[in-house]
């Protein structure tokens, strides 16, 4: 008998049909003798749903109440799955965040997960039930209810299957495993088998949608074994693990990209000890995460231009803050560009391979991609190019390092 968390994402409990077959599923798991601990996040769309109300009300929404207010989706599901799985013969009991005692810190929208209680939840479990975790959701030390931010519920279950020292904590979504990939854009794609931690959390980190970075995080930290499964049909997924299996023939886990990027540059600052910060200062006090960063030095030798990339989401606010910075900077020019795409190569066995950049940057040559900007680290390689090049780019790489599924003659 097995500990097993389970997770469930927003496609996989999107109505009442697909939440009684996660019902199901959850069942047999218990019928081959299996404690079983399942978080779930809100119904497909429900979250979109329950934001774009609170816009309506407030362009801005108060970022404790947006919480209070949101975090009533995943109630919702874990209302309706306890009760598909009472009506299938499988005693269960559902759970908000708070009542878990999930506990964070106090960045709403955001929050971070800072310890678990699982004494209750141990409780039903040694009674025989089935525990139903609302995902995505906690509190902090002042009783405020918190979430997570998008795809929280990934981190919610990892975080779970730590704190109940939980045998193997498997991730149900829409995708039968991680692809060396996105099949929309290479059908050839190949799913994996076994990916290591390493190469998972650089392919979250620089794109790929089928694990949450934090989650993903969670689990390498605290040695949680992970899988990735369909929720609509059978098979092995793909597992996570530390291992780092036959890495001297393969040479590349995968390709990621992410389309969200937005590029901003200021030009001509005095070059100076302490400049970066001068110019990244301001906008990490304005909460905005930085990616790449590039810096030249002018052709002067008295100035510097720098380059740096944000989430688009970011991009009004950091290039608000970087016109300001610049005028105190006496700065020649800022600029922006939100047509850009980040492209990344990830593989342990880069380790032991040279030559991998070199292949890359051929590759996309062929086809005649610019690259605009370069980042490399022991694991990954990721450049910035064109966001018309993106699909191109996807599968010249594919095809330069051989990832595409073998056909059977």
């Amino acid at each position: 008998m097995a500990l097993i968390v389970q997770k469930y994402g927003g496609t996989s409990v999107g109505s009442v049909e697909r939440i009684q077959a996660v019902a199901q599923r959850v069942k047999r798991s218990r019928d081959q003798g299996h404690e079983v601990v399942v978080v779930v996040s809100a119904m497909s769309g429900e979250t979109d749903r329950l934001i774009g109300l609170a816009h309506a009300i407030q362009p801005r929404p108060v970022p404790r109440e947006l919480d209070v207010l949101i975090a009533t989706g995943e109630q919702v599901t874990i209302a309706l799955l306890a009760m598909a799985l009472e009506a299938v013969g499988c005693p269960a009991r559902s759970y908000t965040g708070s009542q878990v005692q999930i506990r964070t810190d106090s960045a709403h929208n955001k929050a971070r997960i800072r310890d678990i209680d699982g004494a209750r939840v141990g409780s039903d479990l040694e009674a025989g039930r089935v525990v139903v975790v609302a995902g995505f959701q906690g509190i902090d030390r002042a009783g405020n209810i918190t979430t997570l931010g998008r795809g929280g519920s990934d981190t919610s279950a990892v975080a779970m299957a730590a704190a109940l020292k939980a045998d193997e904590c498997q991730i149900y979504t829409d995708v039968d495993g991680v692809y060396t990939t996105d099949p929309r854009i290479e059908p050839r794609a190949r799913k994996l088998d076994r990916i290591t931690f390493e190469e998972m959390l650089e392919m979250a980190s620089l794109g790929s949608k089928v694990l949450q970075i934090r989650a993903v995080e969670f689990a390498g930290k605290y040695r949680v074994p992970l899988r990735v499964l369909s929720s609509f049909s059978e098979g092995e997924g793909t597992l996570i693990s530390f291992e780092e299996e036959n890495v001297e023939d393969a040479k590349i886990a995968g390709i990621a990209f992410a389309k969200d990027e937005a590029k901003l540059t200021v030009l001509g600052v005095p070059d100076q000890p302490g400049i970066a910060h001068k110019i990244l200062g301001p906008i990490s006090e304005a909460n905005v995460e930085v990616d790449m960063i590039v810096q030249n030095v002018g052709s002067d030798n008295a100035t510097t231009d720098f380059t740096f990339t944000v989430h688009r989401n970011d991009y009004d606010t950091a290039l608000r803050v970087l016109h300001e910075t610049a005028e105190h900077l006496s700065a020649r020019e800022v600029s922006g560009d939100q047509t850009i795409v980040k492209l990344s190569l990830v593989g342990v066995g880069m380790r032991s391979h040279a030559g991998i950049a070199s292949q890359m940057f051929e590759a996309l040559a062929r086809e005649g991609i610019n690259i605009r900007m370069i980042s490399t680290s022991e694991i990954k390689i990721s450049v910035v190019i064109d966001e018309k090049y993106l699909e191109l780019g996807v599968r010249a790489l594919h095809e330069a390092f051989g990832l595409a599924k073998k056909t059977i003659l």
